[in-house]
């Protein structure tokens, strides 16, 4: 089953010809001739490798670790939060304190290094075809960075445990997301997803129209504090959401079609994409709310 979903999308074992319409494995010889003589590959001399009697010969195969299972996707998903959380903690505490309202330059450097560098990342680990751990993990400390410093900046202004606050939140929305997801046995069609999908994209695409409309300050408030920036950040807490039954989704079919234990790592990016899609959103709510 093919997915409209980038970061499942680019997975050859998410959309493996194997998986069919159920999401149940078929197997070989199911309406499938049998390798035999006169087939090529089997008896073609030119084929026949040569080495060591006794090794086996052409390239060697990828070590196989087993399965995705349940473990290993919250294994996976608990290293990627644990970074974005110690990243977070290490740059609130290392950036200087904001006194007197003065904010620091090395304070906007970590949000917009983290944030630029966490966006490129997350490009590249929605797209690329063979996930990489080690860009997870880096797309995960660089998130931290960003989320430490904007949390930083949040707290200052508007206190009253607003970071505190989002920071449980985020937890909660996590935790009744799935339980609504597995007590109603919520079953993710196509239409859902292109839907989910499509507004991800509308909302990149408007984060970035914004941010150049900034740099002339021609700003409209999309993700500011007024009554047009609180619509958003609605918006945007019931897309992450979304995001999140999606991710459920994935990870249950995938752990049905028992595809290679390396696929945990994808599937806890994108639970951290939208649980730090759903905590800065949130954030932004809470502020506006504490403002008034």
């Amino acid at each position: 089953m093919q997915s409209n979903n980038p970061v499942f999308r680019r997975s050859e074992e998410f959309n493996a010809p194997g998986s069919n319409a159920y999401g149940n494995q078929t197997y070989a010889g199911n309406g499938s001739a049998h390798q035999g003589y006169g087939q090529t590959g089997y008896t073609d001399p030119a084929t026949w490798g040569t080495g060591t009697p006794g090794q086996p010969t052409g390239t060697t195969p990828a070590v196989d670790h087993g399965p995705m299972t349940i473990d290993s996707v919250v294994q996976k998903t608990a290293i990627s939060l644990g970074l974005v959380i110690v990243a977070a903690l290490a740059t609130w505490v290392m950036t200087p304190d904001i006194e007197n309202g003065e904010v620091g330059g090395s304070l906007i450097a970590a949000v917009t290094f983290g944030s630029l560098g966490a966006f490129a990342l997350s490009m590249v680990n929605s797209f690329k075809r063979v996930i990489s751990p080690a860009l997870v993990m880096a797309f995960a400390v660089l998130e931290g960075i960003a989320l430490g410093g904007l949390s930083k900046l949040f707290d200052v202004q508007f206190g009253d445990g607003v970071v505190s606050g989002a920071v449980i939140g985020t937890f909660a929305a996590f935790a009744g997301t799935l339980a609504a997801y597995k007590i109603f046995d919520i079953k993710v069609g196509n239409k859902f997803r292109m839907f989910v999908m499509a507004a991800v994209f509308g909302m990149v695409g408007l984060s970035l129209m914004e941010l150049v409309l900034s740099m002339f300050n021609a700003d409209i408030g999309l993700f500011g504090f007024g009554t047009l920036g609180m619509l958003t950040a609605i918006a945007g807490l019931a897309l992450g959401v979304f995001m999140l039954v999606l991710d459920f989704d994935f990870v249950e079919q995938g752990i049905a079609n028992r595809i290679p234990e390396r696929e945990s790592w994808r599937a806890a990016f994108a639970m951290t994409v939208s649980l730090v899609w759903i905590y800065t959103n949130l954030l932004r709510l809470l502020a506006m709310f504490s403002d008034n």
